[in-house]
């Protein structure tokens, strides 16, 4: 058995935050039915993007093996047309701003005098409560007012764009399995269900503990100017000289001591404490006499913490990666062949089968599961 076979979830939830959390779940085993609206579904199932004119491509990645109900939740009936699922639901994920759910019928008092037991968790920028919790944002806006944007400096100072959507899935969707999975555990014990506030700004928090420390210490961080920020030779991002660049990141002094002796960095600089200018300098200046590939045939063998960076294409074709099955599974998307995303579960959880299942058809599930 799946670790999660034989739980239902109600996915109200669209785009990325909930959309990964349930296909976490689904992934793990349970049994997880997407509400759309009729027509077109939710919006990841028409983007298109320049590079995906036949659109598909996010929305198979994140809802593969789920079941879709196509209902309108405005339309007169909707909700008691819903009961027989809302009273044998596990779990129940949205992620609509505060109150929509309420309006409509669904929110969490309504809910839970249908099913004491039911799990409902609300995802949201700011969370249910407080000044902003109605106001509109996207991850930048979480990232940028938590402070964690702030941490790093392009060279004009300016904070760069991350390259993830950190808080969507760090503060969002992990964040969202994680109490769902507790509170699952309570209504074991218990009987009764939760109501689960997961707040995307809230847990971005959780990624600047370090600089909180420094903070708590009445040190402000210096903007790409601390150790994990650009600040130290030791853990820095240096360019090759054929335009790539190596991942460079011996913090620790047996580390720094191999990395050190692998460039033949002149001994006066190995000190870092000293000069760092002059020591990142003077590393930039050794790795670009030389190319990537040069660099890791030099480091092959070697524990210095070295890496060369690599394009998401040739990091999916990497051995390693291969060899550990990450991508062995794949999902269709307009008639196209692809990887299936992996979700980050264990290998003893994961399921190995050849295929992964395919993204629903709009309303594959309505004649099954709704109640006329």
């Amino acid at each position: 058995m799946r670790p999660l076979q034989g739980i239902r979830v109600l996915d109200f939830s669209t785009l990325l935050p909930g959309p990964m959390a349930t296909l976490i779940l689904a992934e793990a085993g349970a049994e997880v039915i997407k509400v759309e609206r009729p027509g077109k579904g939710e919006d990841m199932r028409w983007f298109t993007p320049a590079w995906a004119p036949d659109g598909g491509s996010n929305f198979a990645l994140l809802n593969r093996g789920k079941r879709s109900l196509a209902i309108d939740l405005k339309e007169p009936g909707a909700v008691d047309r819903l009961r027989p699922l809302l009273e044998t639901a596990h779990v129940l994920v949205e992620q609509f701003r505060p109150g929509v759910m309420q309006r409509l019928g669904l929110g969490y008092d309504a809910v839970r005098k249908l099913n004491p037991r039911i799990v409902y968790c609300a995802i949201t920028g700011y969370g249910q409560t407080g000044p902003k919790a109605q106001v509109a944002a996207h991850d930048l806006n979480y990232i940028g007012e938590t402070g964690l944007a702030a941490l790093a400096a392009e060279k004009d100072g300016a904070p760069p764009v991350p390259p993830a959507l950190i808080a969507d899935i760090g503060g969002g969707a992990m964040p969202a399995v994680v109490n769902i999975l507790l509170a699952l555990r309570d209504a074991e014990r218990t009987g009764e269900g939760r109501f689960l506030d997961v707040a995307m700004a809230d847990s971005i928090f959780a990624f600047s503990y370090w600089a909180q420390g420094m903070q708590a210490q009445g040190i402000a961080p210096v903007p790409g100017g601390e150790t994990v920020t650009g600040g130290s030779p030791r853990y820095r991002v240096y360019r090759a000289a054929d335009g790539k660049y190596l991942a460079v990141a011996p913090l620790e002094q047996k580390f720094w001591e191999t990395f050190c002796a692998v460039i033949d960095l002149d001994p006066k600089l190995r000190d870092d404490s000293r000069d760092p200018a002059a020591t990142i300098a003077a590393i930039a200046a050794r790795i670009a006499a030389r190319t990537a590939a040069d660099w890791e045939r030099l480091f092959a063998g070697k524990d210095a913490c070295v890496s060369v960076i690599k394009t998401i294409g040739d990091a999916m074709d990497d051995p390693h990666f291969r060899g550990r099955g990450l991508f062995d599974r794949a999902v269709t998307a307009a008639g196209k062949a692809m990887p299936a995303l992996p979700v980050g579960l264990a290998p003893v959880y994961a399921d190995l089968a050849p295929r992964a299942a395919a993204m629903p058809a709009l309303g594959e599930a309505n004649a099954e599961l709704l109640k006329r």
